[in-house]
């Protein structure tokens, strides 16, 4: 499908009175056709993986676009400089944690890009980092546990950043990382105590909900019967 006809789509998709509401919760509305990333998701599988497409799309600045790029574009074909630059696009937390959860954690580089980004004083370059550990921890199934427990001493140094996305999303990737397997679970608990003595109001809401729903009896369970299964 081409370039052009896929924008004119875009635009014949389009539901302004959905952006007011995307805004009240934070998604960027400028730029934005308003089409629900169901939708987008929908219409990436009639489109397929293509690469040089989904450059031009991003490259078009509109925000359903660079939604739609993330769908379609072929992990295997992103490169370093590629992942940098959209990181330094991303202007709403919706394109940063699609890009993150949805491509990017899909390349091998993602590992190295989350120590890179979570340096960055960027609120959504920063946000992408722990999105992308948030993604690892999903859609790498090789990992170690060692691969993640390198995480932890960023999530613990980034935990005192009080913007709202930044805040949320180590949160995230926190509450991810225990949910892997029970000694992630009990590695992650034992971090997210650490960080509840800090003296910061985001450091302790971070840890308290991470403890709030990896101590829960229903990830508990999850968790040890997960572990049965792997036996």
């Amino acid at each position: 499908m081409e370039y052009k006809t896929i924008l004119n789509k875009l635009k014949s998709m389009a539901n302004p009175e959905a952006v007011s509401g995307m805004a009240r919760y934070g998604i960027n509305p400028n730029n934005n056709f308003g089409i629900s990333i169901y939708n987008l998701r929908s219409f990436s599988k009639k489109i397929g993986k293509d690469h040089e497409l989904a450059l031009k799309l991003w490259n078009s600045g509109i925000h359903d676009a660079r939604l739609l790029a993330c769908f379609v574009d072929e992990p295997n074909k992103v490169t370093g400089d590629q992942m940098d630059s959209w990181a330094n696009d991303f202007d709403s937390w919706d394109v940063c944690d699609q890009a993150c959860t949805s491509l990017f954690d899909l390349n091998p580089l993602a590992w190295e890009k989350v120590f890179k980004w979570a340096e960055s004083k960027e609120e959504f370059v920063k946000r992408g980092a722990f999105s992308l550990i948030a993604g690892l921890t999903v859609h790498d199934k090789d990992a170690d546990d060692c691969d993640f427990e390198r995480f932890f001493p960023i999530i613990k140094k980034n935990s005192i950043d009080e913007r709202n996305y930044v805040k949320k999303a180590v949160n995230w990737a926190l509450r991810n990382i225990g949910k892997r397997n029970l000694n992630l679970n009990k590695k992650s608990i034992s971090c997210a105590k650490s960080i509840e003595k800090i003296d910061s109001k985001s450091a302790r809401w971070i840890a308290r909900d991470a403890i709030r729903e990896l101590t829960s009896e229903k990830i508990q369970k999850r968790l040890v019967k997960k572990d049965k299964k792997g036996k």
